[in-house]
């Protein structure tokens, strides 16, 4: 059934290292911001966030900012997301699994708890954060430049002499490998740099600068368009 729920305490850029479980995982950070990374991409989750590891996926951690992460264990055998997924929490999932990752919760109270997890969780959907990761090296190569800087506004044919490609091909495999245009993919990329950015403090005006956005009025509607909220209510109760 549901067993093994942990709380783990990270500090700023802390990892927890590549690692797979035979069970189904469910990461929550109480608070803080986890990138959380698999071979498939990466996932940002944020407070009021989680991410559902299934069983067998191999990922690792990393902490922006300080952060209590919580998890609770699922048998393999329950459904669940093929792949992993970012999922919004609401008040009483929240509470559920602050209870459940606390020591002394009674035997029977667990167990009821547990079925109200699964209950919360069996129709919330899963949200737009996924960075999809490359394989073609040029393609990776193009990826580890922006992801160095987020900022940099060259464009793709420009990229493409660098990485030794031309701008048709390198837009027909983003398009392949991603699912995503390259300026999809890029917009994607630059929105998670900046949910790490502010969950480290840092300004929206300072952020929309760092992440390359033409204003910080622009980057508040791309962080509207794909989250639904402001960055400023993002990171609210």
């Amino acid at each position: 059934m549901l067993h093994g729920p942990t709380t783990t305490a990270l500090g700023r850029n802390e990892r927890i290292e590549w690692h797979d479980h035979a069970v189904h995982q469910l990461i929550y950070p109480l608070r803080g911001v986890l990138q959380v990374f698999t071979a498939r991409g990466s996932w940002v989750v944020p407070p009021n966030r989680a991410v559902w590891i299934p069983a067998g996926v191999a990922h690792a951690h990393r902490a922006h900012g300080p952060t209590s992460m919580r998890s609770l264990i699922f048998d393999a055998a329950l459904p669940g997301s093929p792949a992993p997924a970012v999922l919004s929490v609401g008040p009483l999932l929240r509470e559920v699994i602050r209870t459940l990752t606390e020591d002394g919760v009674p035997a029977e109270q667990r167990h009821h708890l547990e079925q109200v997890a699964l209950w919360q969780l069996r129709d919330v959907p899963a949200l737009p954060l996924h960075l999809p990761a490359p394989a073609d090296p040029r393609l990776a190569h193009l990826a580890r430049l922006l992801t160095a800087n987020p900022a940099d506004q060259r464009s793709l044919t420009e990229l493409g002499r660098e990485v030794g490609a031309a701008e048709r091909t390198l837009s027909r495999l983003f398009r392949a490998e991603t699912g995503m245009t390259f300026p999809q993919w890029r917009s994607q990329l630059r929105l998670h740099h900046a949910v790490t950015l502010l969950a480290a403090g840092r300004s929206v005006t300072r952020v929309a600068a760092d992440c390359g956005f033409r204003s910080p009025s622009a980057f508040i509607e791309s962080f509207r368009a794909a989250f639904g909220t402001t960055p400023g209510r993002y990171f609210g109760p």
